[in-house]
């Protein structure tokens, strides 16, 4: 005995009705086995389009997860940036102050006089009528009081000048006393002053600087 193939049914896709109306039309389509040069043109073409809208699709989700990538980049660098910039700030603002002590002590060493000259000269007509001026200074030479003398003479005080000096007292540091008042200046302190002025206003800035914020509008944009 031999075996027997299986063997499928044939079934027509087509159906009819008794009257031979068809009910059911058949979606078999043959195999298309040879295209026309327009009908070749054509696919071509459709293919290029359907392989460029597929790249354009890539790179547009390529971009989006490249800025989108950048924001969270930013987001996380902002306060370390924001901490360098107002480092920065105090840097520069110490150095610029201790440039400026430098240029200053240099100045007062050259004329330990200057600050007590603009004293007298703000304060004349306070010591004018006063009988008595009692200027205590470190160690000021002859020269320089007598300078202040003049000045005192110039500015119409009529009154005995008095030095006294004070050996805690800095160069160009002085304290004045007549009968109504006294004033005091103190180049030491007068620095430590410009100091805390200068940290507070840094430290009030650090409190109300403007922050830096990432612009992420364009995160999952093309």
């Amino acid at each position: 005995m031999t075996a027997q193939p299986f063997s499928t049914p044939f079934s027509f896709d087509t159906e009819f009705d008794a009257v031979g109306g068809v009910v059911h039309a058949s979606s078999f389509r043959p195999t298309k086995r040879a295209y026309t040069l327009a009908e070749v043109d054509a696919l071509v073409a459709e293919a290029r389009l359907e392989a460029r809208n597929a790249a354009l699709a890539e790179v547009e989700s390529l971009q989006a997860m490249a800025l989108s990538t950048i924001g969270q980049a930013l987001a996380t660098a902002v306060p370390t940036l924001t901490q360098v910039a107002q480092a920065h700030r105090e840097q520069s603002a110490e150095l610029a102050l201790a440039a400026a002590r430098v240029v200053a002590s240099a100045a007062l060493d050259r004329f330990p006089a200057g600050p007590l000259q603009a004293a007298l000269e703000a304060l004349g007509q306070e010591i004018d009528a006063s009988p008595r001026l009692v200027i205590r200074t470190g160690d000021l030479d002859d020269a320089n009081r007598a300078r202040i003398t003049r000045l005192c003479d110039d500015s119409g005080f009529s009154g005995v000048v008095a030095f006294r000096v004070e050996p805690g007292l800095a160069p160009a540091s002085f304290q004045l006393e007549w009968a109504d008042g006294r004033a005091a200046f103190d180049a030491e302190a007068a620095f430590v002053r410009i100091g805390e002025a200068l940290n507070s206003a840094l430290a009030a800035e650090a409190g109300h600087a403007e922050s830096l914020n990432p612009d992420t509008s364009m995160e999952g944009r093309p």
